[in-house]
C-alpha cells in the first residue's frame, strides 16, 4: 500500500465533511481504536486483561491499531512502586504477554522498563508497539514533568529519539503525555526540546499520544485548545488517547479525541467512563462525544473519584455525619449516585444547639437518596464531656474547647461506625474550610477521603444544584441550600462570625492558594486589605492540619495533596511587610 500523507491536496484524497464541520481529505485505509481504559495502579495482571479485552473488541470490529494510554499496564500514577524491581520485571513480561496476542491487530500500551543504559535515572516511561505477535518497536517519553503533582525525574531517564513508526502504510509519530504541551499551555517554556516538532521533521503523518492527563474544571477544552494549535502549527492531525478513572487524590477525565489536520476535532470519547472509540482514517471522521458543561463535568469526576477510590481501595460502603447543612449534604448525593444509596450510611448527630429543620433536611435528604440513616444525639455524651473536663478547663478557652469537643463526639460516632461495619468514612468539608483551618482535627475531619475538600464554598452551591437538576427533583431540601451556614455548636452561630462573607472569601482564596499571588498583589486586585491578610495568615496557620487530613480529590488547578507542598514550620512575610 503506498502511503499517503494526511494532509490537504487538491490533487488527490476524495474530501468527505464531518459532524464538526470541517472537510478532510480520504486517508490511506486505516481503523485506529482509540482505548480508554481506567487501570488499577499496580494490579498489572488486572490492567493487561483489561487491554486484552479491549484488543479482542477492537479487532472484532475490524481495528488495525490500538491506542492505550500511558503506563496503561502499571496505572498512572505508581509513585514509589516504581522502587520495587519486580514490579518493573512484571511489567515488562506482562507487555511480551500481550505481544504474542497482537498477530493481526497491533497495539500500542504503555509500560515502565529498566534503562538500558548504565547512566541515569534507572527506569523509562515507555510505550510498545505490539504487532507480529512481538514488541516490534518501543518509544520513551522525552519529556518529563516535575510540577504540581507530577514527579517523573524522580524514577525516569527521559528518550531522546522521535518515535516514528512505520505502520500499515503511515508514519506514526508516538509521543508520550507531556510531549504535546507547549509552552502557551504551561504558562513559560520548561523545555528545551520539542518532540512534535522532531516527529513531523522525521516525516510523522500523524501524531499518536499516550496519556494520563487529570482532569481539573475547564481542562477539556484547554487540552483540545492546545491539539488544535499544534495540529495547525506542524499540519498534522493528532490522535489523543486519555486514561480515565480516579487513582488516590487524582481524576482522569478521558475525553480521548482525534484533531485533523485544520484543528477541528473529528472524533472524541466519552468523558468519566471507559470507552472504545474506533476512528477510519479513510472516512475522516468518527463518533463525537459531546462535551458536558462545568457543573456537569465536575459532578461526573467527584463521582468517578469517589467510586474509584473506594472501590479501589477495597471497599463497598461509606459513612459519614449529616448535618442538614449544604456541604454533608452535597457529599451524601454523591456517594449515593457513585455508589448505590444501599451503600452509604449517614448518621444525623444532634446537639442542644442543632435547629429542628436541620434534622428534618438531613432526614429528608435520607429519605431521597435511600441511603442507611440513623440518628443518635450526641447531648448526652456532651454532657458528660462538660462535667469531666470542666475542673481541667478552668482558665483556658472553655468556649472552644466545648465547641470542639462536640466535633470530635461526632467524629468518634462515625469511626465507631467505620470501625464496626468495615465502612470508609467519608470527611465532609470544603476548601473554603480547609484554606482557613475552619475544621477540627479528629472531628469534623476524621474520613479516609474528603471528596469537596477542593472544592470552594461558593461553587459546593452550584454543585448542589447540578445534583438536584441531575435528579429533576430537590434531593437536597431548599433548608439546605437557603439557610446561613453553620457549624451550629452554639446560639446562634454562623460560619461569618469567623470567616469573611464566602464570596469575597473564595475570591482570596482562588488568588493566593490556586494562583500563587501574595497579599500585596491580591490588595492590588481592589480587595480590602486587612480581611486579605487575615485570610492569608489563617491558611498559613493551618498547614498544620491539612497535613492531617484526609486525602483530597483534586478538580481544580492547586488542591491541598501533592501538588502543594508547603513548610508547616515558616514565618515567611515579604519585604515590603505583607505576607
Amino acid at each position: 500500500m503506498r502511503r499517503r500523507d494526511f494532509k490537504r491536496s487538491s490533487r488527490r484524497g476524495a474530501k468527505s465533511r464531518c459532524k464538526s464541520g470541517g472537510e478532510l481529505v480520504r486517508y490511506d485505509p486505516m481503523k485506529i481504536a482509540l482505548a480508554q481504559l481506567d487501570p488499577v495502579v499496580g494490579d498489572i495482571a488486572s490492567n493487561a486483561a483489561r487491554i486484552a479485552r479491549a484488543i479482542d473488541q477492537a479487532a472484532a470490529q475490524g481495528a488495525d491499531l490500538v491506542v492505550c494510554g500511558e503506563l496503561s499496564v502499571v496505572g498512572y500514577p505508581p509513585r514509589d512502586l516504581l522502587r520495587k524491581e519486580r514490579f518493573v520485571a512484571d511489567s515488562v513480561a506482562a507487555v511480551e504477554a500481550l505481544a504474542a496476542r497482537c498477530t493481526k491487530t497491533a497495539a500500542l500500551v504503555g509500560f515502565v522498563r529498566p534503562t538500558p543504559a548504565q547512566t541515569g535515572r534507572p527506569l523509562q516511561n515507555a510505550a510498545a508497539l505490539l504487532a507480529g505477535g512481538k514488541v516490534a518497536h518501543v518509544h520513551v517519553k522525552a519529556l518529563l514533568p516535575t510540577y504540581d503533582v507530577f514527579d517523573e525525574t524522580r524514577y525516569f531517564q527521559p528518550g531522546g529519539q522521535p518515535g516514528c513508526i512505520d505502520f500499515g502504510g503511515l508514519r506514526l509519530g508516538v509521543s508520550i503525555c507531556e510531549d504535546l504541551w507547549d509552552a502557551q499551555s504551561l504558562g513559560r517554556d520548561l523545555y528545551a526540546g520539542d518532540p512534535i516538532g522532531r516527529l513531523r521533521s522525521a516525516g510523522a503523518d500523524v501524531i499518536i499520544n499516550m496519556a494520563a492527563s487529570p482532569y481539573q474544571m475547564g481542562k477539556e477544552r484547554l487540552r483540545e485548545d492546545l491539539f488544535a494549535r499544534q495540529a495547525k502549527r506542524h499540519g498534522v492531525p493528532i490522535v489523543y488517547v486519555n486514561q480515565v478513572g480516579g487513582n488516590d487524590e487524582l481524576i482522569f477525565d478521558g475525553t480521548s479525541c482525534v484533531v485533523g489536520a485544520d484543528g477541528r476535532v473529528v472524533a472524541r470519547a466519552a468523558g468519566f467512563r471507559e470507552d472504545l472509540l474506533l476512528f477510519d482514517t479513510q472516512a475522516g471522521c468518527g463518533r463525537i462525544e459531546p462535551l458536558g458543561d462545568e457543573m456537569a463535568c465536575l459532578s461526573s469526576a467527584l463521582k468517578l473519584g469517589l467510586r474509584d477510590y473506594v472501590t479501589k481501595c477495597g471497599f463497598r460502603k461509606v459513612v459519614l455525619g449529616l448535618s442538614g447543612g449544604i456541604d454533608s449534604a452535597v457529599v451524601a448525593t454523591l456517594a449515593a449516585d457513585a455508589l448505590g444509596g444501599e451503600n452509604v450510611c449517614c448518621i444525623a448527630m444532634p446537639s442542644r444547639y442543632s435547629s429542628d429543620h436541620s434534622v428534618s433536611d438531613a432526614r429528608a435528604l435520607a429519605e431521597h437518596l435511600g441511603v442507611q440513616y440513623v440518628e443518635a444525639p450526641i447531648e448526652p455524651a456532651h454532657a458528660a464531656f462538660e462535667t469531666l473536663l470542666g475542673p481541667m478547663l478552668t482558665g483556658g478557652n472553655v468556649e472552644i474547647a466545648s465547641e470542639n469537643i462536640q466535633a470530635r463526639i461526632r467524629g468518634n460516632l462515625v469511626m465507631a461506625m467505620s470501625n464496626a461495619f468495615g465502612h470508609l468514612p467519608l470527611a465532609t468539608g470544603n476548601k473554603s474550610e480547609l484554606s482557613c483551618g475552619y475544621c477540627t482535627l479528629y472531628g469534623d475531619m476524621c474520613g479516609g477521603l474528603a471528596p469537596i475538600g477542593d472544592v470552594l464554598k461558593t461553587v459546593v452551591y452550584r454543585l448542589a444544584k447540578q445534583l438536584n437538576d441531575e435528579a429533576g427533583l430537590a434531593r437536597i431540601p431548599p433548608g439546605s441550600l437557603t439557610k446561613p451556614p453553620s457549624a451550629e455548636l452554639k446560639p446562634n452561630q454562623v460560619d461569618q462570625d469567623k470567616l469573611p462573607p464566602y464570596d469575597l472569601l473564595d475570591r482570596i482564596l482562588t488568588l493566593y492558594v490556586e494562583e500563587d499571588l501574595s497579599a500585596e498583589q491580591i490588595v492590588s486586585r481592589g480587595l480590602p486589605a486587612e480581611t486579605v491578610d487575615r485570610v492569608v495568615r489563617m491558611v498559613d496557620a493551618a498547614e498544620y492540619k491539612r497535613k492531617q487530613a484526609a486525602p483530597v480529590l483534586k478538580v481544580t488547578s492547586r488542591a491541598f495533596g501533592s501538588g502543594r507542598r508547603m513548610p508547616i514550620a515558616q514565618r515567611y512575610v515579604p519585604s515590603g511587610g505583607i505576607r
